[in-house]
């Protein structure tokens, strides 16, 4: 009884072994034909019979599987997951090499499918996509930071500053190493894709001065999101903070002061924007664009001589700087409307007369002072068709009939989109 019980599981054995084999058998013509459905049904009947594979025929299986839900030119991420898990499965198997091979085409077609989806602006997709080309690659943290990028246009911001938050905690740069050469001819500097493509054309003599170096960080990047993200979701005193450590690791750094100072900016605490502008003008004394910004705050707060004294600075740095003329002729003609009122409230006796006279002769005088700012700031800016509108009622008000109609002229044309 007993030889017959060991005669009926070797019988067993044999059997299945040779299911075995005709599945996998099966599945390897299905791919060598190139019917990557039929190989995908044929998956399923050879995976029930996995766990009593030995080792050698269940490496074959497992490669074939693979093969099989990459197919070619695969872009289902579904089965891109199923090809990658069973490429992981053998990577220090006995077929390693060819495995690794096979994973590494297999992240390709992931994150070629994730390109796809964001240039079709379907970011949520792409986003997911190149999440799993980082979990099945080796530590590529590049792709985690462009999921994170996706889920950031998608506006799924949860996602987003998740990833971004993981990637800055890690330590992430996304820096890559560059190079570089002198066209001999042009004189102009190009980045090359590699050390191999510019060492033969400086070979070629057509390129000399190579140099290399290291790509430009993506933190500060990183950061400029997660801030963007913060004050997106009202939270900018997680903006702050963020911001307050990367400071405190790079005190100089411009960018980071600018966020700072745009946080507040949004936070409308113009006092607090002002002082970090201030700092970054320090820095950078020669910016007129800030020293335009802090003008701005300074109106704001209500300290109007200081905020001309910056545009007037802005000015002398760049001369055509449009908004910083008409700004000046602002607050110039902040009087005007006080003036105005003064005058309508009046009576008809003939101090009132006199005075009316007076407050005349006082708004022309602003009208007078304001005029050439505002040319000024329509030289710098042709299209400024705000100044153009201001410009030509100065003219009416003064008097000066064939001014107002050149510039009535210029208003109509820029209406018009002549």
């Amino acid at each position: 009884m007993k030889t017959r019980i060991l005669m009926i599981a070797a019988l067993v054995v044999t059997t299945m072994t040779f299911a075995q084999k005709k599945e996998v058998k099966a599945l390897e013509k299905a791919i060598k034909s190139g019917s990557y459905g039929e190989a995908k049904t044929l998956v399923g009947a050879a995976d029930a019979l996995l766990s009593s594979m030995d080792n050698k025929t269940k490496e074959k299986f497992l490669l074939l599987k693979a093969q099989a839900f990459l197919g070619v030119d695969n872009k289902n991420i579904e089965d891109l997951q199923k090809a990658a898990e069973a490429y992981s499965m053998l990577k220090d198997s006995g077929v390693g090499a060819e495995a690794k091979t096979g994973l590494s085409n297999t992240i390709a077609a992931m994150v070629n499918s994730a390109v796809e989806d964001q240039n079709n602006n379907k970011y949520e997709s792409a986003g997911m996509k190149l999440q799993d080309a980082y979990k099945f690659s080796d530590d590529n943290k590049d792709y985690l930071y462009y999921a994170a990028a996706n889920f950031l246009n998608g506006k799924d911001y949860a996602k987003a500053s998740t990833l971004f938050q993981e990637l800055l905690d890690g330590g992430y740069k996304g820096q890559r190493q560059v190079f570089y050469a002198i066209n001999a001819a042009s004189g102009e500097k190009k980045e090359f894709g590699d050390k191999q493509e510019r060492d033969l054309l400086v070979l070629s003599k057509e390129y000399i001065n190579p140099t290399e170096g290291l790509s430009e960080s993506k933190e500060d990047t990183i950061i400029n999101y997660l801030i963007a993200i913060y004050n997106q979701e009202g939270e900018s005193d997680k903006a702050l903070g963020l911001l307050d450590k990367a400071i405190a690791k790079d005190p100089t750094n411009s960018q980071l002061l600018l966020s700072k100072a745009n946080a507040f900016l949004g936070m409308e605490k113009m006092d607090k924007y002002k002082e970090v502008v201030e700092k970054v003008l320090a820095l950078d004394p020669n910016n007129a664009e800030l020293t335009y910004n802090l003008g701005v705050s300074e109106d704001q707060l209500g300290n109007k001589v200081k905020a001309r004294e910056y545009y007037e600075k802005a000015i002398k740095i760049d001369p055509n700087y449009a908004s910083a003329y008409n700004n000046i002729a602002t607050l110039i003609l902040v009087k005007d409307e006080s003036l105005r009122e003064e005058m309508n409230s009046l009576g008809t006796s003939n101090a009132d007369y006199d005075r009316y006279d007076t407050l005349k002769a006082q708004r022309q005088d602003l009208y007078r002072e304001a005029k050439p700012y505002l040319q000024k700031a329509l030289a710098a800016n042709p299209e400024y068709i705000g100044v153009a509108k201001t410009l030509y009622n100065i003219h009416e008000q003064l008097g000066e009939n064939s001014e107002a109609d050149a510039i009535k002229e210029k208003i109509d044309s820029m209406e018009s989109g002549n």
